[in-house]
This record gives C-alpha cells, sequence and structure tokens, in this order.
C-alpha cells in the first residue's frame, strides 16, 4: 500500500472539477490508455487572459486523480503568466507529496497545462513524447521525456526517472540506457556550469541585439502568428524596447495583449536577451 497524504485521500475519493467544459478555448491531453495514464484538461480562458475555469477528465490511479483535481483548483484565477509557472513540483507540494513511485502522475499535469497554453497562444506544444528514440517499451517513453525530467527536476539516479516518467519499471531491459542517458545529461549540467564560471556574461551589442530580434521576429514569431491569420511587423528597437504593430487577425484581438507578452515577448526573451521588453507602436 502507498503511504497517502490526506490531501491526496481527500482529493481522490472527493475530486474537484470532473468532466468536460463545453466552453472550453484551452484543452491539453497528454498520456495514453496503453501505458495506464491518460489526462484531459480544459480550460475558459477569459479575453483578459485569466482561467475562469478548469476541468478535467482522467484514467488513472488515486495519485492522477488527485494531481488532477489539485490543478484544476490551482489554476482558477491565475493569469496565464501565472498559469505557465506552475511545475510538477508545486502540485506534489500542494498534495502534501507523493510517493516517490508516483510522482510522474504530477508531471502529467504540467505536461497537460503545458499543452493547452501552448494550443491557446498559438505555440507549438511541447514534444514529451515523440521527441528522440522510443527507449522504454512497456510504457511507452520517449528519450526527449526522459532528458526533460532528469533537467527539470534534478535527478541523480536511474530509480528517480522510474519515479517520474515510469521508465524502466516494466521489464527493466531499458535500465542501460536509462543510465547512459543519466551520465549525458549531468555531464552536459556541469559543463555548462564550468562554462558559465570561466566566461562572464557580456550584454549585447545594438547591432548584435538587432540582428538577433529580426532573426527570431522573422524565423520564428511571426510564421507562428501566420499560422491563425495574423501577423507581426517590426517597427523600431530603442535599446531594449522593441516596438512591434500587429496585423492581420492580431490586429483588434481582444487577446492581443496576451500574444505580445505571453509569446512575443517571451519568446523574444528567452533566444535574445532575459530583460527585452515588448510594446505595441503607438501605444
Amino acid at each position: 500500500m502507498w503511504e497517502y497524504t490526506d490531501k491526496v485521500r481527500d482529493h481522490f475519493l472527493n475530486p474537484r472539477n470532473v468532466g468536460s467544459l463545453d466552453d472550453a478555448n484551452a484543452v491539453g491531453e497528454v498520456g495514453s490508455l496503453a501505458c495506464g495514464d491518460a489526462l484531459k484538461l480544459y480550460l475558459k480562458i477569459s479575453d483578459a487572459g485569466v482561467i475562469e475555469d478548469a476541468r478535467f477528465q482522467t484514467f488513472g490511479c488515486a495519485s492522477a486523480i488527485a494531481s488532477s483535481s489539485v490543478l484544476t483548483e490551482l489554476l482558477k484565477g491565475k493569469t496565464i503568466g501565472e498559469a505557465k509557472k506552475l511545475t510538477n513540483k508545486d502540485i506534489a507540494d500542494y498534495l502534501g507529496g507523493l510517493p516517490k513511485e508516483k510522482m510522474h502522475c504530477s508531471v502529467m499535469g504540467q505536461e497537460a497545462l503545458e499543452a493547452a497554453l501552448a494550443g491557446y497562444l498559438g505555440e507549438k506544444a511541447p514534444e514529451h513524447e515523440p521527441e528522440g528514440e522510443l527507449v522504454c517499451k512497456c510504457f511507452g517513453v520517449y528519450e526527449g521525456q526522459i532528458r526533460r525530467a532528469i533537467r527539470e527536476n534534478a535527478l541523480t539516479s536511474v530509480e528517480e526517472i522510474t519515479d517520474f516518467t515510469k521508465a524502466g519499471g516494466g521489464c527493466g531491459d531499458c535500465q542501460e540506457r536509462l543510465q547512459a542517458i543519466l551520465d549525458e545529461e549531468r555531464g552536459r549540467q556541469a559543463g555548462a556550469t564550468a562554462g558559465a564560471a570561466k566566461t562572464p556574461a557580456r550584454g549585447l551589442t545594438n547591432l548584435e541585439r538587432v540582428k538577433r530580434v529580426t532573426q527570431v521576429m522573422d524565423e520564428e514569431i511571426r510564421p507562428s502568428l501566420k499560422k491563425d491569420g495574423g501577423d507581426i511587423e517590426l517597427v523600431e528597437i530603442e535599446g531594449k524596447t522593441v516596438l512591434v504593430a500587429l496585423r492581420g487577425a492580431c490586429h483588434g484581438c481582444p487577446v492581443s495583449n496576451v500574444t505580445l507578452t505571453e509569446f512575443v515577448q517571451k519568446r523574444l526573451r528567452e533566444l535574445v536577451e532575459p530583460d527585452i521588453t515588448v510594446k505595441e507602436a503607438g501605444k
């Protein structure tokens, strides 16, 4: 028998927000019935970018049901930006902890949330399953999922990988490969830390910033917006402030402020500089 907290028991026996949501405008689905766990998350997001309602449908164990129930409770009333910061650790912590063998249930909740928000914002959803080689055939776990779990949760053993992803929890044939992936990831992390210590941070010159912003706009942001009939024009770059003009379906869109802050600005901060600000020209 697993050692469950009172909160886990409560949310398992009395799950909140169960079922579909007819007026949902963001839906995220992860997992597979063939592998034993599946979750479908429904969100209703207002024009101001606030999550007004959240519901779920899940197939899984007590931990999966409790994690999904808590996730919907945590999401209600949050902005998209706040919701993006939620992690599987937040879900587990709110429940007072989960058995280590059941941590993958909280990870499934985080992945469903990421998929729902990505679809709503017109972004590419994280590829949790088909990325890289199929490592664990018993539970259908791919290399990309394993590497991501190691990085985000600072995993240090094959046993922990199994707790967070289920990989290696069946026949055990993949455990040697899991150890190799773990060694590679820990080696990369050590190398990145050493490199950061040797190389002092240097800010971008104005010319470098302009080139990088232009490249990201043309190669990542504009193609994404064009898929839904929108577009964006780079007007001017004043220091670390990027002035843009929304075009097509994005112009006058009720969620244009969300598009600017949660997609355009976020991508530029990730790929160019962490303190870039994006503003709509003339406003």
